[in-house]
C-alpha cells in the first residue's frame, strides 16, 4: 500500500510540473507574438512617416532626417529586445542586424526625379 500512495505521488507531482511547464511556455509564447506584432507595427509607421516625409517635403529635409532618425531607433529597439527586425519593403523578419541605413536611397533618386 505504501508503494502505491509512493507512486501516486510522483504521478501526481509530474503532472502538476508538467501543467506548469505548459502554461509557463504558452505565456511566454504569447508575449513574444506580442512583441513581434508591436516591433512590425513600430518599423511600419516609421518606415510610412520616412517615405511620407520624402515625399511632401523631399530627401534632404528636417522632417525626413527626423523620420530616418526614428526608423533607425525602431530597427534598434527591435533588435535589442527581440533580436529581430522587421523588413517593411521586403515584408519579412531577419534574424541579423543586417538592415541598411541607405535602403530608403532610392527614394531620393524618386524625389530628384519629380522636382
Amino acid at each position: 500500500m505504501h508503494v502505491k500512495m509512493k507512486k501516486l505521488h510522483w504521478i501526481t507531482n509530474a503532472f502538476v510540473v508538467a501543467a506548469l511547464a505548459a502554461v509557463l511556455l504558452l505565456t511566454g509564447a504569447s508575449a513574444v507574438r506580442a512583441d513581434e506584432k508591436g516591433c512590425q507595427r513600430r518599423i511600419s509607421r516609421a518606415d510610412h512617416r520616412l517615405h511620407e516625409a520624402v515625399e511632401h517635403h523631399g530627401w534632404q529635409s528636417r522632417q525626413a532626417a527626423n523620420a530616418r532618425q526614428q526608423l533607425h531607433e525602431a530597427r534598434e529597439y527591435c533588435w535589442s529586445h527581440a533580436h529581430r527586425w522587421w523588413d517593411e519593403d521586403g515584408h519579412r523578419w531577419h534574424t541579423d542586424r543586417d538592415w541598411n541605413e541607405h535602403d530608403h536611397d532610392r527614394d531620393r533618386d524618386h524625389d530628384r526625379d519629380h522636382q
